[in-house]
């Protein structure tokens, strides 16, 4: 099946997948020290993708350290920041969920199925 509305969600579940799993790491060691936190980017990433005149073009999933100052400790986790991104990565991840539901009702309908 290639759909490009299915496929981008995909992508993007995938990215918002690694990225719950940064936050639960950086969580998890929220009292380590010298621990450096880690962000996962793929929305921009996608974005470009998706603007780009080119067919071909592909996106990526950019993992790097978190550019928090650190704590006295030497460990940069914002439990707050971190706290706030996985809520909006979680709301992310389900909208998508309801947005991959759609799609496939809209093509059992298109096959001769319900909508």
């Amino acid at each position: 099946m290639s759909n490009l509305a299915i496929n981008t969600l995909a992508y993007a579940l995938d990215g918002l997948g690694m990225s719950q799993r940064a936050i639960a790491n950086n969580i998890s060691n929220v009292d380590t020290p010298g621990f450096t936190a880690t962000n996962v980017d793929f929305a921009s990433s996608l974005q470009q993708a998706l603007a780009s005149p080119n067919p071909a073009a592909t996106a990526t999933v950019s993992v790097s350290p978190s550019p928090n100052p650190p704590n006295s400790s030497g460990n940069n986790v914002s439990l707050s920041g971190q706290m706030v991104a996985l809520e909006n990565a979680t709301m992310s991840y389900q909208a998508d969920i309801s947005l991959i539901e759609q799609q496939f009702k809209l093509l059992s309908g298109s096959m001769g199925g319900q909508f």
